[in-house]
């Protein structure tokens, strides 16, 4: 980048004594042409006779340049900017096809080196996110996209300084907004899912039974070892339906419990 106190030769002062007679004859039309306004979001890089003025850009606020001839002219650049990324077509590791939706939020720090660096920051920093967005998600596959979507983003993030930190172009933020997958994968994910859920619902009935069986068997020792506790129980039992359905209810009564009862009292 070309600095003001390197000459501009005998041509280039010529030109610039032109431009100025020319300002003078067409005073005070000429005046309004040469006055530019920044806004505060905005930068102007101006360059004379092909090189730039400053290494600073101007703005914000207003300055006066003397145009004529072609020998002075500005580039206004937007500071911030945000580019959304909607529908791009991917390719996961496990070769799923998905449509991905992002965004990108970027803040040029230099002007001077966006313009002299590179024909269009805007252009090329969107082309440079779709590109890096797609090779990184690339190689992941589809459930690590779903599930770690702020790790990937923040990659993609650190990817994209690196590329863009010559440009004077800093990337704030990278979102992956949607990541959309065929109507087909989508039920076959489902079924899956479903099947998954029945084999661990089947898996924890077995586990039930499985402990039933030994609460059973635990039980059953119980019982064996006391004659009376079985009866017991069995009255127990009939008590409680009794209580819960206000019927009559007709059932068998073995004649051994009488019999095991008695036995048990006769001892006592």
């Amino acid at each position: 980048i070309a600095d003001r106190r390197e000459g501009i030769g005998v041509c280039g002062w010529i030109l610039v004594s032109l431009s100025f007679l020319l300002v003078l004859i067409t005073f005070p039309i000429s005046i309004w042409a040469c006055i530019k306004v920044i806004r505060e979001y905005e930068r102007a890089v101006v360059f004379r006779l092909g090189r730039i003025l400053s290494k600073k850009a101007k703005g914000p606020g207003e300055y006066m340049q003397f145009y004529s001839l072609k020998l002075l002219w500005d580039v206004l650049l937007d500071l911030s900017m945000t580019v959304c990324i909607s529908q791009m077509q991917i390719l996961t590791r496990d070769a799923v096809t998905a449509q991905v939706d992002g965004m990108v939020n970027y803040r040029i720090h230099s002007a001077v080196s966006a313009v002299a660096n590179v024909t269009d920051v805007h252009s090329a920093t969107l082309l440079l996110a779709q590109t890096t967005l797609r090779n990184v998600l690339g190689t992941h596959s589809l459930a690590q996209l779903l599930a770690g979507r702020e790790e990937i983003a923040h990659s993609i993030q650190a990817t994209l300084n690196s590329a863009t930190e010559q440009w004077g172009v800093k990337v704030a933020r990278v979102e992956i907004k949607d990541i959309r997958i065929p109507m087909a994968m989508q039920r076959a994910m489902a079924a899956e899912a479903e099947a998954a859920r029945e084999t661990k619902a089947k898996v924890v009935a077995a586990e039930g039974e499985m402990n039933a069986s030994k609460a059973l068997q635990k039980a059953s020792m119980v019982l064996a070892e006391s004659p009376a506790a079985l009866p017991l129980r069995y009255l127990q039992t009939l008590t409680a339906v009794a209580a819960q359905n206000n019927s009559t209810i007709v059932f068998p009564l073995p004649i051994n419990i009488f019999g095991s009862l008695g036995q048990k009292s006769t001892g006592g």
